[in-house]
């Protein structure tokens, strides 16, 4: 039987993470948007879920010819739910024509449409070449254990310029009413864009801080509810620090909270919450260790390369049958 190891790429800013890792599995990657690269080694032909909705047409005949070949066409839709903005009627036609094989996404908010005869949750995850707790992780959380050597007692990096951006706006709220609420308590906090950063001042900030908060997200603009993890849900903990998330309805399928895993649930409860792990600190790190073994071993872009490569061969054994 052929070995099937190309996949075509009909876009141009695959997760470099994700490609590297695909790549790390044998696979040869092929930039390409036209159909005759399809043969009888390729695995599948992978595109953006929102080119499917913009450009139905051409999309639909670039699926039949690879068909052809035996290739099937997946979707990633990297920035769900975000597309629940977009006309109703696109979306319940996309589900109807069933122009994908495959549908990858982080969030399975939409139960209405499937989109696919397969799909696929494929949740974000750590970019572990840069996010990862050194070459020495016992040294680092042993040095983490030092409830002096913090110079926050709470963090945030990420974008909150509501006055710019409308899907920012709640986020800017947020910590604007949580900072004055922390100034009250007398607890130290760091809120401010990360734009500008590399992630080696990223890393350095979070390790500096007790607490690293993740609220909100830019793609979730006007959806019902809080559903997918942010990246940095997994690259936190990756690189050893403790996370505190906003309640997100994806976080039992990756993580058993208590465990591995701290989340609170609006303002009050987020105050709450940062008051119970700055009085138990030791306990904050125990679950901080669980989390970051727990993604290293789970969340990382390795493991979503797997779970892609396992997806298209499953594929292929079903329609070979």
């Amino acid at each position: 039987m052929t070995e099937r190891n190309v996949l075509l790429l009909h876009h141009e800013n695959t997760h470099p993470a994700l490609r590297r890792e695909l790549q790390a599995r044998g696979l040869e990657l092929r930039q390409t948007q036209c159909w005759q690269d399809a043969d009888e080694h390729t695995l599948g032909a992978m595109i953006w879920f929102y080119e499917a909705l913009r450009h139905p047409g051409q999309i639909w005949y670039y699926r039949r010819q690879i068909a052809k070949h035996g290739v099937p066409l997946l979707a990633w839709n990297q920035d769900a739910p975000h597309y629940l903005n977009r006309a109703s009627w696109r979306l319940d036609w996309l589900d109807r024509a069933r122009l994908l094989d495959l549908y990858a996404t982080h969030t399975l908010i939409d139960t209405q449409r499937q989109f696919a005869e397969m799909q696929i949750y494929l949740a974000n995850a750590a970019d572990s070449a840069k996010y990862h707790a050194t070459d020495d992780p016992d040294g680092l959380f042993a040095a983490l254990r030092d409830a002096d050597a913090y110079d926050y007692d709470v963090c945030f990096l990420g974008a909150m310029d509501g006055n710019r951006y409308k899907e920012m706006r709640a986020r800017q709220e947020f910590f604007g009413a949580l900072g004055e609420r922390l100034n009250a308590r007398g607890i130290r906090f760091l809120f401010r864009e990360a734009s500008g950063l590399s992630a080696a001042q990223q890393i350095a900030l979070f390790r500096q801080s007790r607490i690293n908060l993740n609220y909100g997200a830019s793609c979730e603009y006007q959806a019902p509810v809080a559903s997918g993890l942010p990246e940095r849900c997994y690259g936190l903990p990756a690189c050893g620090a403790f996370l505190l998330c906003d309640k997100r309805s994806h976080a039992q399928d990756d993580f058993t909270p208590g465990l591995n895993w701290a989340e609170f649930d609006g303002l009050d409860d987020c105050v709450a919450k940062i008051d119970y792990w700055l009085a138990d600190f030791a306990a904050a790190r125990d679950l901080a260790e669980r989390c970051h073994r727990h993604v290293m071993s789970h969340h990382t872009y390795a493991n979503r390369a797997q779970t892609l490569h396992e997806a298209l061969l499953r594929w292929h054994e079903a329609h070979r049958r």
